[in-house]
């Protein structure tokens, strides 16, 4: 595929790049890398450097942290359209990736190298506002998932993913256990949860998938509904 046929999908998938200064687009264009990743690769390692700011074009991956004794949680997931407020941040601050980032589904990147970043950061108005509004709804919603995970019980947490997952299709192809490792959690609880709404019927779960059955019950639940609380289990453990 030819650099005029990825810029042009680079455009598309960004179309606020077609508003930036004629200079910095042409400066974009001559010097941005474009990337392909593959399922199951690391996109980044703990503690290694960010060398671009990556744009993603198509497919997504996972940023998650992992304790001392293992235990992993997913910070976010960047998909097509999107950037990563971890790469940006450490960017600007010129620190290390201080999570790990694995490819979910095949992986396209325009890759910006750092030091144009930094120069087109001080000489281009347009982009420096386009970059500190991406980064700032970003850091928002980063923000929020901590909100979650310390004031929200691992149920509603659980309820409130499976909906994000089953967003564009009721089908969601995780297994319990990568439900999980999303959440900080283990296996066994959030089988019993899902073994708890399947009964209820508004779950259906499966090897490798859980379908989603009763889209409007699963959400009362996960916004507190106490009635839908009422009706499943009382767990209040983060497990």
């Amino acid at each position: 595929m030819t650099n005029q046929v990825l810029i042009a999908r680079w455009l598309t998938v960004f179309p606020e790049l077609a508003e930036l200064e004629a200079e910095t687009k042409d400066t974009l264009f001559d010097v941005t890398q474009f990337q392909r990743l593959r399922r199951g690769d690391v996109a980044y390692y703990q503690g290694q450097l960010c060398l671009n700011y990556l744009m993603c074009i198509e497919g997504q991956t996972r940023v998650f942290k992992t304790s001392e004794t293992g235990r992993e949680i997913m910070l976010y997931q960047v998909g097509a359209g999107e950037t990563c407020v971890l790469t940006t941040s450490c960017l600007i601050a010129g620190n290390p990736f201080p999570a790990e980032s694995t490819v979910q589904a095949d992986l396209l990147l325009a890759a910006i190298p750092a030091d144009v970043f930094h120069r087109l950061m001080s000489a281009s108005p347009k982009f420096r506002n386009y970059v500190l509004s991406n980064y700032g709804d970003l850091l928002s919603s980063l923000i929020m998932l901590v909100d979650e995970v310390a004031f929200a019980s691992l149920d509603l947490r659980l309820a409130r993913r499976l909906l994000a997952e089953a967003e564009d299709a009721s089908v969601i192809s995780k297994t319990h256990q990568q439900l999980a490792l999303d959440l900080g959690s283990v296996r066994e609880v959030i089988s019993r949860y899902i073994s708890e709404w399947e009964r209820m019927g508004w779950v259906r779960s499966s090897r490798g998938s859980i379908e989603v059955l009763n889209r409007s019950a699963l959400a009362a639940y996960g916004a507190g509904d106490s009635a839908s609380h009422g009706a499943t289990l009382q767990s209040g453990s983060q497990a």
